[in-house]
């Protein structure tokens, strides 16, 4: 009976210690529970370049570069970017004249000059676009601390994975605006934040930012900012829409000719299946098999 007892208690014990680890587990796993970003997977918005057959929006990607220019330029430097590549074909496809013209709205300091001094002069389709800033430095200064990215690449850089089990499907019928999805997303999405969120001064709650839930940014867009010549919707969602499409041109300039090139190479690709097959039953169509 003594020894009963004695087991009794041993386990007694050992039943409290496993339940204090297994709660004190509980309690480190909880607190190392780390958020994913974005809170809110971005909307998929309906794109002219999607899928195998899409192409870009002539007419969508001027109005973004518009977009670009008269809002986003005043904070986001694009420095891989030329304004002769404004006139490339499957972009925005300005004329020759329209990009000499969008070009001279600049200036960029050049030289030396024969008297060994650097000067301004209008900018000229083979230099880049203007960066708001002179460095990242002068930007941080500005924007109190924070450098605003660089949007060349944004597009490809902001890429929000939709995780298992839709990459599988992806594979099948390509997805690849991601990108646009989120920028889209990111900029229609603020909105006033929870009660049990703190927002700092000079910060901004949107819970589709892809590093937190909020940011330094404000909300660039309005109703009526950017005047349309062509008819379109003034509005946020349309303006988003179409600097999103715009970016994903700059990030993936050469997209048309790929997917045509891709076209082409499968297409040929079948043909000389085809080939090699009628080939194979001529050749051994008089051998006893």
């Amino acid at each position: 009976m003594k020894h009963h007892v004695i087991r009794w208690a041993i386990a007694a014990v050992l039943g409290v210690g496993l339940a204090a680890g297994l709660a004190s587990l509980a309690s480190a796993q909880e607190a190392t529970v780390t958020v994913e970003y974005p809170l809110v997977k971005p909307a998929r918005q309906a794109w002219s370049f999607a899928g195998i057959f899409g192409q870009y929006d002539q007419a969508q990607l001027q109005r973004g570069y518009k977009v670009y220019k008269e809002v986003c330029s005043s904070c986001h430097s694009m420095k891989l970017v030329k304004f002769r590549n404004l006139g490339d074909e499957g972009g925005p496809q300005f004329t020759e004249d329209q990009v000499k013209s969008l070009a001279a709205e600049y200036t960029i300091q050049d030289g030396p000059n024969d008297n060994g001094e650097m000067f301004e002069r209008p900018r000229v389709p083979s230099d880049p676009f203007p960066s708001p800033f002179a460095n990242d430095k002068a930007a941080a200064a500005s924007m109190g601390g924070a450098v605003p990215p660089d949007m060349s690449l944004l597009a490809k850089a902001r890429a929000v994975h939709r995780g298992f089990p839709w990459f599988v499907f992806d594979m099948f019928w390509p997805y690849q605006e991601q990108g646009p999805d989120y920028i889209v997303s990111l900029m229609t999405g603020y909105q006033n934040a929870p009660k049990d969120v703190a927002v700092a001064d000079g910060q901004y709650y949107n819970p589709h930012f892809i590093n937190g839930a909020v940011l330094r940014m404000p909300p660039p867009l309005t109703d009526g900012q950017v005047e349309y010549t062509d008819g379109s919707a003034q509005t946020v969602e349309q303006y988003a829409k179409d600097v999103a499409a715009f970016l994903m041109w700059t990030a993936e300039p050469h997209l048309d000719a790929r997917k045509e090139l891709g076209l082409r190479v499968m297409l040929f690709l079948i043909v000389f299946a085809g080939i090699l097959y009628m080939v194979k039953r001529s050749v051994w169509s008089t051998t006893p098999h």
